[in-house]
C-alpha cells in the first residue's frame, strides 16, 4: 500500500513509496554504504583519512543512520529521528573544524544521493521495479539527501561562527598581552598565535583611536588585531604602517581619529601605544592638526615636551618669573620676542622681520629681556630650559587660536586658562 516519507526536519510529504520498499532495501544497505564511502573518497581523497582516522567510526555511524531512518519513514513516515539530526549536525561540525569547505560537505552528499540511486536501479532491475516507481523513489531521495545537506550546513555554519568568536576572543587576548608590556613570555605569545591563526610579527606598530571609532574590518587585512571594547580603543598593525596600511586605516575609520605610534619590536608595544594615546590626545585638543591619522615619528618633539603638563607648568613658572611683574600685554610682547630670538639668534633687523616690527622696538624689547634676565640668557641650561618652555606655551596658543568648531573636545587634553598655558596631560 502507497505511503508518504516524511522527513523529521521540516515534516513535508516527500512522495509516495511503497512499504515493500523497505523489505527489499534492508540487506542492501551495508554494501551500499560502502559505496558511498568509497565514491566519497574517490571524489574527496582527504576523507580517506577521515574513515580511516579516530573520527572514521562515528562518521560511519553518521551514514548509516541516515540510510536507516530514510527506510525506517517509508514504514513509518512520521518516525522522529533526532538522532539522526544531530548525528549530521555533528559531522558538518567536524568538517568545519578540520578545515573543508562548505562546497566540499555539500558534494558528499551529492555524491550519497548518485550512488544510492545509482544501486537501487539495479536493485529495481532485479525485482522488476517500474520505471514509474523509480522515478518517485529518485525524487523522495533527492529531497532526502537535501534534508540532511540542509542539517550538515547548519551544523557547519554554527562551527564556523563558534570558531571564529572564539579566534576573535583568542586574538583580543593576543592584543592585550602584548599591549600591556607585562613581560609575557615569547612561546606563550607564540602558542596562543598559533591557536589564533596568527602570525607573530618581530615589529609592529600600536594605533590609539578615538572613544567610539568602529573601523570598517574588511578595509584593513586579517592580521591586524583591535580591541574596541577598551575604554580607549586601539588596534595592533603587524610590522610598519606603510603607504598601503596608511591608505587603509585612513579609509577603514570612517571620519574617526586616531594616531599610530612608532614601529618597534614586541618589547616596545606599551610604549608604542603609550606614545600613540598622547598624541591622540594632542590632535583632539588641536595641538597637532595632523588628520585623520596623526603618527607619532612625525611629532616626536611636541610628544616630548608635552609629555608632563605638571613639570613644564613647574619649569614656566622658574624661567619666566623675572617677567612676573610686568603687565599681561608687556609680559606677551617681550615673551614673543623672546622666543623669536632663541629661534633665530638674529639681528634686531632679522627678529623684526619675523614679529613684523620695527628694529628699533625690537632693540627695545631686547634691552628689557636684559634687565629681567639678567646673565640667565647666557646660561645655556637657564636659555635652553627658556627656550623649551616658549616652544610649548606655542604649540598651546597654536591650539587656542583654532576656531572652536575644528577642535574636538579631549577630556585627556584640558585647556589651561592662564596666560602660561598648559599643555595637555599624555593620553
Amino acid at each position: 500500500m502507497p505511503n508518504a516519507l516524511h522527513a523529521s526536519a521540516s515534516s513535508e510529504q516527500l512522495g509516495p513509496i511503497p512499504r515493500e520498499l523497505a523489505t527489499i532495501m534492508w540487506p542492501e544497505l551495508p554494501p551500499l554504504l560502502d559505496e558511498i564511502k568509497a565514491e566519497v573518497i574517490r571524489a574527496y581523497p582527504e576523507f580517506a583519512d577521515v574513515f580511516a582516522g579516530p573520527h572514521g567510526r562515528f562518521v560511519h555511524s553518521a551514514i548509516e543512520q541516515s540510510l536507516t531512518i530514510f527506510v525506517d519513514q517509508v514504514v513509518r513516515p512520521s518516525v522522529p529521528s533526532p538522532l539522526r539530526d544531530e548525528m549530521i549536525r555533528t559531522f558538518g561540525r567536524f568538517a568545519a573544524a578540520h578545515g573543508r569547505s562548505l562546497d566540499t560537505l555539500r558534494g558528499t552528499f551529492r555524491i550519497g544521493a548518485r550512488v544510492a540511486l545509482r544501486h537501487t536501479k539495479k536493485v529495481g532491475k532485479r525485482y522488476n521495479l517500474s520505471p514509474v516507481f523509480m522515478l518517485s523513489f529518485a525524487d523522495t531521495l533527492f529531497a532526502y539527501m537535501d534534508q540532511l545537506e540542509a542539517l550538515a550546513s547548519e551544523g557547519y555554519m554554527e562551527a564556523r561562527s563558534s570558531a571564529e568568536d572564539d579566534q576573535d576572543e583568542l586574538r583580543r587576548k593576543i592584543l592585550r598581552l602584548i599591549a600591556s608590556g607585562s613581560g609575557t613570555p615569547r612561546a606563550t605569545l607564540v602558542e596562543l598565535a598559533e591557536r589564533a591563526g596568527w602570525q607573530l610579527p618581530e615589529e609592529l606598530t600600536l594605533v590609539a583611536l578615538s572613544a567610539g571609532a568602529h573601523p570598517a574590518r574588511t578595509a584593513l587585512h586579517g592580521d591586524v588585531l583591535m580591541d574596541l571594547g577598551d575604554p580607549q580603543p586601539y588596534l595592533l598593525v603587524p610590522g610598519a604602517l606603510d603607504a598601503e596600511r596608511r591608505s587603509a586605516l585612513a579609509q577603514a575609520l570612517g571620519g574617526a581619529r586616531a594616531a599610530a605610534g612608532p614601529t618597534v619590536s614586541l618589547a616596545g608595544a606599551a610604549d608604542s601605544l603609550r606614545w600613540a594615546r598622547q598624541a591622540l590626545g594632542l590632535a583632539l585638543s588641536g595641538i597637532i592638526t595632523e588628520a585623520p591619522v596623526v603618527h607619532c615619528t612625525d611629532h616626536l618633539v611636541t610628544l616630548l615636551l608635552m609629555s608632563d603638563p605638571a613639570l613644564l607648568e613647574l619649569l614656566a613658572a622658574r624661567e619666566l618669573a623675572p617677567l612676573q611683574g610686568h603687565t599681561a600685554t608687556r609680559r606677551e610682547r617681550l615673551i614673543e620676542t623672546l622666543r623669536a630670538w632663541l629661534a633665530t639668534r638674529g639681528t634686531a633687523a632679522q627678529i623684526g622681520e619675523v614679529l613684523h616690527i620695527h628694529p628699533q622696538t625690537v632693540r627695545y624689547r631686547m634691552r628689557n629681556l636684559d634687565a629681567a634676565f639678567g646673565r640667565r640668557l647666557a646660561d645655556p641650561e637657564h636659555r635652553f630650559a627658556t627656550e623649551v618652555v616658549l616652544r610649548a606655551m606655542h604649540l598651546r596658543e597654536r591650539a587656542d587660536a583654532l576656531p572652536a568648531s575644528s577642535v574636538t573636545p579631549s577630556r585627556t587634553a584640558p585647556r589651561s586658562r592662564g596666560r602660561t598655558r598648559r599643555p595637555p596631560p599624555a593620553a
